[in-house]
């Protein structure tokens, strides 16, 4: 049970912060979604080793990430992505970040959600709502005792028991193949139409989608900045690897000529026993980043958004504050104010609002898998005002930039793209198109504001 704000939204642990161990942990086991492995495995039945390659390319995120987040903490002094887009930009550029932020949020609770009810029933059915509902609800429950510091530790426990699953799973396809992997390394084409322009598009949106995910951003300043950056650096090769070998379920369906979701249709092929594995990893990665959507919106809700206003903010920088005194028979009692109790009580309660709204379209059987493509495509005008923060620019190059990604965004998933700005061919060659465009409009539109409205020396 977090009982002060450094555990509760810092991840603390009585007196220490996350280790480089647990915050790696943490970082990629929240970042294995259950729609995104399955995603992954669709992509390597699609097209082979080139989709699984494609979609794993999305981990150099945490590389960019890293890097970035360390430079603004040790050169900016930044606290945390709102401290700096409130010192540069102003609040009003603040607030429609967390907006953004907001939406992707409030996409991974249901989108995670129905993957699981997929593994007990078809939509519909009431097993289906009810393993959704006992599932989210059985999440819930230790992510409002613990906050970050249960989201923390529990994420060691799921990365120890994905590793296991997933040696498991290819353990029982290697006898499938006759244990000769050479086919699988030779699957599909290394063409743009085969995979080959969804693997441009992951290297592109790298510098631009991991910081509307607070999930990985608020992880970056949690721990000293040394030791956060080497997480981050160790988190994109495992990342990587972990979303590779989970495209080999895919890969084999292709080989075995299965049709409709990968992970589902090879694992029934694979017989009971690994139908079951298949459930439990599902549930493993889906847990995984429920929590940590819970604690993130907790934290924008509270701290980022300043519902918490006037009370102390959770220490980040590798010293967390003591809060505790020991008796004389050597136990701890820890303690906080009535006024701290009052923060967590509202982190408490605003993780029970995201539930409740995220819930909502598992009722209404949305599209799983369009979240992060929607969101994706949405959010490119990021890139600059983070990759090149140490230039100071004006908020009108904020707006400029990140507007344009939004109009990008929005003319994509409304069908209005227009078709000779579309790129090579393909399944994703629309979204090609519209990511080039808005890497290069972005990046101009940002060093225009620079030149329209210069900043203040």
């Amino acid at each position: 049970m977090a009982r002060t704000a450094s555990e509760f939204f810092g991840g603390a642990r009585r007196d220490r912060v996350p280790s480089m161990i647990a915050l790696t942990s943490s970082l990629v086991i929240s970042w294995l979604f259950a729609k995104s492995i399955t995603n992954a495995a669709n992509l390597g039945l699609a097209f082979g080793l080139v989709g699984g390659v494609a979609y794993a390319a999305y981990y150099l995120s945490f590389a960019v990430a890293g890097f970035v987040i360390y430079d603004m903490r040790t050169r900016g002094g930044f606290r945390s992505i709102h401290h700096f887009l409130s010192e540069r930009f102003g609040r009003k550029a603040m607030i429609l970040f967390s907006l953004l932020i907001c939406f992707r949020l409030f996409n991974e609770v249901w989108s995670n959600t129905m993957v699981i009810g997929s593994y007990f029933g078809g939509v519909g059915e009431p097993a289906y709502y009810a393993a959704i509902l006992v599932f989210t609800a059985l999440t819930l429950a230790y992510s409002l005792k613990g906050g970050m510091s249960s989201s923390i530790l529990t994420d060691v426990i799921q990365m120890v028991l994905f590793g296991v699953l997933i040696t498991i799973i290819l353990l029982a396809l290697l006898p499938k193949v006759e244990y000769d992997i050479a086919p699988m390394l030779s699957s599909g084409e290394w063409t743009m139409a085969a995979g080959g322009n969804l693997l441009l598009v992951a290297i592109l949106q790298s510098f631009s989608y991991p910081f509307h995910d607070p999930v990985m951003t608020d992880r970056g300043f949690l721990s000293d900045p040394k030791t956060t950056l080497k997480a981050f650096l160790w988190a994109a090769p495992i990342g990587f690897l972990c979303i590779l070998l989970f495209s080999v379920v895919g890969i084999y369906g292709g080989i075995a000529g299965v049709q409709g979701q990968a992970p589902v249709e090879v694992a029934k092929l694979l017989g009971g026993p690994i139908l079951l594995v298949m459930n439990f990893i599902m549930i493993t990665s889906a847990a995984s980043t429920l929590d940590s959507t819970f604690t993130s919106f907790s934290k924008l809700a509270v701290v980022d958004l300043g519902a918490g206003k006037g009370l102390a903010r959770p220490q980040v920088q590798g010293e967390v504050k003591k809060q505790w005194a020991t008796k004389p028979d050597g136990s701890r009692i820890f303690f906080s104010s009535p006024k701290e109790q009052g923060l967590l009580s509202a982190g408490r309660l605003a993780m029970i609002t995201i539930v409740i709204l995220g819930t909502i379209p598992v009722f209404l059987n949305p599209a799983i898998l369009s979240a992060t493509t929607v969101s994706g495509a949405m959010v490119a005008g990021l890139a600059p005002v983070f990759c090149l923060w140490r230039i100071k620019a004006p908020p009108l190059s904020f707006w400029l930039s990140v507007g344009f990604g939004l109009f990008c965004g929005f003319m994509l998933v409304s069908g209005l793209w227009p078709e000779w700005l579309t790129v090579s061919s393909g399944k994703y060659a629309d979204l090609l198109g519209v990511t080039l465009v808005e890497v290069v409009g972005c990046f101009s539109l940002y060093l225009l504001g620079m030149q329209l409205q210069p900043s203040e020396p």
